[in-house]
């Protein structure tokens, strides 16, 4: 194909010469710009039409989305559901942990009017018409099940004190034996005095024992008096609180000073006969009040403890 162009005012032409495949590509090239063309043209015009509400154009748009929406709807009730589910299997924990909370505060001495876990009301029936759970009642179920949890946690934490309150308490109660496996010599009371050969006030009981055995504490505390005592001879008193106080007398060597904290069962002298002693024995003592009790009834309070832990379930 030959075109001739000719222009009047240069008084000229120029021929072009288009063969076969220069026509081809220049048709398709004409196709893919006015098809690109009608497209854009057809977007620009249907989201004015849509944005200014043109009468044809909002029926129109519903009909192109109406298969997104519905999906989208499929996928929200299909999470809903699994939501829901989800909720009912926390609730069921939630019944669990009453339980538990319940027997729980029975071992931690909390009486039922004191505190109790607030409980789900009971409710039951039968099932008809059962339906999908909207967004904003499944919100409304998960805010009263923040609120419940929130309480759940305050009397687990009650519960928690005071069981923690009860291992404290306990583990300041002198019920230790402060030298192992140790038999009984003097008892608390009134006996004949060693020394004097008179009737007089045992304070405490004797421990006898070889040389350097161990002294244990009886409970933790702290030491408040480590010193050498005329009667005594080398003396260490604890203090375990609540005016409770054990006293360890006539060791040979003593292992903590003034100030330290100690455990139930740490090391804190050893056997020996230094003050008024006849031999070598641990004199133990428990006072209350600055008052000396007898001390028996803390150490098989302990054992009682003891064998409790080790005896086997029924």
């Amino acid at each position: 194909m030959h075109i001739i162009i000719t222009d009047a005012w240069l008084a000229r032409s120029q021929a072009l010469h288009l063969n076969g495949w220069k026509l081809i590509g220049a048709g398709l090239l004409s196709s893919v710009l006015l098809m690109l063309g009608s497209v854009a043209t057809y977007h620009w015009v249907f989201l004015e039409g849509v944005r200014q509400g043109w009468p044809g154009f909002t029926s129109v748009a519903r009909i192109v989305t109406q298969g997104d929406v519905d999906s989208k709807e499929v996928y929200m009730r299909e999470n809903l559901d699994a939501m829901a589910r989800k909720l009912g299997e926390i609730q069921a924990r939630m019944l669990q942990i009453d339980s538990l909370g319940e027997r729980v505060g029975g071992l931690a001495g909390l009486k039922p009017e004191q505190m109790t876990p607030p409980k789900l009301p009971g409710s039951g029936g039968v099932l008809v018409g059962d339906r999908t759970l909207s967004l904003a009642e499944l919100q409304g179920e998960m805010d009263s099940l923040d609120m419940s949890t929130h309480s759940r946690v305050d009397w687990l934490t009650a519960v928690e004190s005071r069981l923690f309150d009860q291992k404290i308490r306990s583990s300041l109660v002198p019920t230790e034996e402060p030298v192992q496996g140790g038999r009984v010599g003097s008892p608390f009371g009134f006996r004949i005095d060693p020394i004097t050969g008179r009737s007089a006030l045992h304070t405490g009981l004797d421990f006898p024992a070889d040389t350097g055995t161990p002294i244990l504490a009886a409970a933790g505390g702290v030491v408040v008096i480590q010193e050498y005592h005329h009667a005594y001879g080398n003396l260490v008193e604890v203090d375990h609180g609540n005016e409770l106080i054990t006293r360890y007398a006539h060791a040979s060597e003593v292992l903590v000073k003034t100030g330290d904290i100690v455990k139930r069962g740490q090391k804190i002298a050893k056997v020996g006969s230094t003050g008024r002693s006849t031999g070598p024995h641990l004199h133990f003592e428990v006072l209350v009040s600055g008052v000396p009790q007898d001390p028996r009834p803390f150490l098989a309070a302990g054992e009682a403890l003891t064998a409790a832990a080790v005896s086997p379930k029924r």
